[in-house]
């Protein structure tokens, strides 16, 4: 079993940058692809990113692609997500998730509990 927690999130202004973190305890994700979706509120959950277990590939959502970064660490057992310029339609609660690469929220086996990020104009 998995268990992940996105940390990082929180209240920030627009044109800031924010990176937040997936660290999971349980089981190494060393092995796993991981993925970074997100969710305003009333709608559905969207992929973001994705990367592979080595972090040799990296997948991105078309829209806005240009202001995520993932980024993992096996060592510190954490995936990463940078986003920058952000902007008040960027008020989501990321979740990260991991098994896949996957675009498709059934691809993935674990999930974290979610971090909100709120920006403000």
């Amino acid at each position: 079993q998995v268990q992940l927690v996105e940390t990082g999130g929180g209240l920030v202004q627009a044109g800031d940058s924010l990176r937040l973190s997936c660290s999971a305890s349980g089981r190494t994700l060393s092995t796993y692809g991981m993925g970074w979706f997100r969710q305003a509120p009333g709608k559905e959950r969207e992929f973001v990113a994705a990367i592979t277990w080595s972090g040799t590939s990296k997948y991105y959502t078309d829209v806005g692609a240009g202001r995520f970064t993932i980024s993992r660490d096996n060592a510190a057992n954490t995936v990463y997500l940078q986003r920058n310029s952000l902007a008040p339609g960027d008020t989501d609660v990321y979740y990260c998730a991991a098994s896949s690469t996957s675009r498709t929220i059934e691809a993935y086996s674990y999930w974290g509990q979610g971090a909100q990020v709120t920006v403000s104009s």
